[in-house]
């Protein structure tokens, strides 16, 4: 499996496999690509865990509401993801200093044990 984190308020797009865009009609079925019930808070931005099958290579994603978007990231149409992340690179992530987890509706601080 992979991994990548993802900002509350966008979506995956398209997804890209070993043999280019992902085609469901030749695979038969869409990438297994699923949010996972974790999030990271950093300035004040969720960024959500997400697991994709190896198959996938690539992620795009887009902004699914500009309105509730900071300005910054309303200039950006689209982000193609070309580095996804092993789960001991997570772990990593989770672990940095700066790091605010949320795990189903609990907060936790990475140098803390307790919520």
């Amino acid at each position: 499996m992979k991994y990548f984190f993802l900002s509350e308020g966008w979506a995956v797009a398209r997804v890209w496999g070993a043999e280019g865009l992902w085609n469901e009609i030749a695979w038969r079925r869409k990438p297994d690509i699923q949010k996972m019930n974790l999030c990271l808070i950093e300035n004040n931005e969720k960024m959500w865990l997400y697991r994709v099958e190896d198959a996938v290579l690539m992620v795009e994603v887009k902004p699914i509401d500009s309105s509730s978007m900071s300005s910054a990231a309303k200039n950006i149409g689209q982000v193609v993801l070309k580095r996804l992340i092993s789960g001991e690179q997570v772990i990593e992530r989770l672990c940095a200093s700066s790091a605010v987890c949320l795990v189903g509706g609990e907060q936790y601080r990475s140098n803390s044990l307790t919520n």
